[in-house]
Parts: structure tokens; C-alpha cells; sequence
């Protein structure tokens, strides 16, 4: 395929995911209206020329990764690598041998609590949930529950990137919040081509610009958090084989940046994580 068919096809998938009504599936319960969605933006046809970069994950290692694991959230921080995961009453903060996947420690959240993106600010840990109208503090060196803020509206992704941090909520919207409170501070709306760009889920700060996973695709965008402007789509389609998905909530939804270029990438109920750099 050449690069313009490939940069249409792509811009394709992202614009569907975008222009379509968000699924509520984001529990294995509801696999049949999530796979009921997947069809329903496969055939919406759309062609943007667009004046941003394609690119894809060139795999430089494989790490085991628990299969069990339903990742939410997912960052490097000092050696570590700290992963969220959800589902209620199963969801957990873990710390994870990066370089092996070999859970280190591992912390229940509360009840019934439906964990969500995770960033580690200082000696801290902020945690998403889902629904449930809070966001978790814990303590990084004990994983220990400091205690519950609460949060208006949903919690889908979260990074820091040094002064502030930043949420997706599954809208277009990328939402701005004080990293001592999580107090919301301010909000910008996600486009791509002019069109805005709707489930954003798992985020990552690099470098002043936002990475997200795309929910139900394997679209990866880069953000802009000034203008919103998408500047980049990463095409992970392929990198998990088919037959290693467990089922259809098996999704591309984890991105840890690792320095010199390099990211971790994974998936919810993926058996492996993949060392990648991002080339044209």
C-alpha cells in the first residue's frame, strides 16, 4: 500500500472512531454491543488528505505480560513501571518489572471501584476510576490509599507532564488538572483535520505533547495540548497477532515512554508488552 492510501485508510479508522457515538462496552459483560460497534465504524467511508505524519511501531523486544490484566493506565517512572487495572472489583495499582513483566507488588482498590488511567506525580500515585465519581491518591513507596477526591464526570486516561495533569474522559475533550488537588483547571477540544476526535483513552506526556490510545482501534494520536491539533497517528494494527487476542475487549490501550525514543506498548488481556520505536 503507498504512504497516501495508507495516511487515507488510517485517517479513516481515527475519523470513525471520532464521528460515531462512544460504546459503552468497556466491561467484558458487553462484548456483544462492543463488537456491534467495531462493525458500525468499519463502515463509515471517509477520505481526509491529511497534512500529518503516519507512522508505525517498529518492535525492538517482546516483555510477558499478565494476560489477566485489564490495563487501564500504564508509566515508567524511576525503573519501575507502575500499571492501573480495571474491572469492578477486580481492579488493582501494580508496580512491574518493566524488563521482565513480573508483577512486583500489587495493591486492591476499594470495593467495587473501576480503576482507570494512572500517573505517578513525585511520591504520589493518582488513579482514575471509571463511574464512580473519584480519583485515588496513593502513596508510591508503601502503594498504600491516601485518599478519595472527588471527580465530575468519567476518568478514561491520565498523564503529568511536570506542571499539571491531564485527563481524557472518552469525549474529544483533553481536561486540565492541578497536581497537589486535581482541582480542574481548564480543558482543550482534540481535532484531527478539523473533525474532533472522540475515546481518547490511556495517555502519556512526552516531551510537551500528549500520546493516546484511540479506544477500540489500534490507532495510537499524538496531541498538541495548546491548540488540540492531532500532529501524528501511529498504526499499531498487526502488532498483537489475532490469535493472541483473548476476546474482543483485547484492545491496544497502553503507552509508557521508556526515553531515547522508546515506548512500551500494550493491551488490555494482552499476554505481552512490545518494546517499540515510532518510524515513518
Amino acid at each position: 500500500m503507498n504512504r497516501g492510501i495508507r495516511r487515507r485508510a488510517l485517517a479513516a479508522v481515527v475519523l470513525a472512531v471520532a464521528l460515531l457515538p462512544a460504546c459503552s462496552a468497556r466491561d467484558s459483560a458487553d462484548v456483544s454491543v462492543y463488537g456491534e460497534s467495531v462493525r458500525a465504524r468499519n463502515a463509515v467511508v471517509t477520505d481526509p488528505d491529511l497534512p500529518v505524519p503516519v507512522l508505525r511501531p517498529e518492535v525492538l523486544a517482546e516483555v510477558p505480560h499478565d494476560p489477566s490484566a485489564f490495563t487501564q493506565g500504564f508509566e515508567v517512572h524511576e525503573g519501575a513501571l507502575y500499571e492501573g487495572t480495571g474491572l469492578a472489583g477486580r481492579s488493582q495499582l501494580r508496580e512491574v518489572d518493566p524488563a521482565t513483566g513480573e508483577v512486583r507488588r500489587s495493591a486492591p482498590l476499594p470495593g467495587r471501584l473501576f480503576g482507570e488511567g494512572i500517573t505517578v506525580v513525585d511520591d504520589r500515585i493518582w488513579q482514575l476510576t471509571w463511574q464512580d465519581g473519584v480519583v485515588l491518591e496513593w502513596d508510591r513507596a508503601t502503594l498504600t490509599l491516601r485518599q478519595e477526591v472527588p471527580l465530575e464526570g468519567e476518568g478514561w486516561g491520565l498523564c503529568f507532564d511536570g506542571t499539571r495533569l491531564v485527563r481524557s474522559d472518552g469525549t474529544d475533550q483533553l481536561r486540565f488538572h492541578d497536581p497537589v488537588t486535581f482541582a480542574e483547571t481548564g480543558s482543550v477540544a482534540v481535532t484531527l483535520d478539523d473533525e474532533p476526535v472522540t475515546q481518547l483513552n490511556e495517555l502519556e506526556c512526552v516531551d510537551g505533547q500528549v500520546w493516546a490510545n484511540v479506544w477500540q482501534s489500534d490507532v495510537l494520536v499524538r496531541i498538541d495540548p495548546a491548540s488540540g491539533r492531532v500532529t501524528a497517528l501511529v498504526d499499531a494494527a498487526g502488532l498483537l497477532d489475532q490469535e493472541q487476542r483473548s476476546d474482543a475487549n483485547a484492545v491496544l490501550n497502553g503507552i509508557a515512554a521508556l526515553g531515547d525514543d522508546e515506548y512500551l506498548l500494550t493491551g488490555k488481556l494482552w499476554p505481552v508488552s512490545f518494546r517499540v520505536r515510532f518510524v515513518e
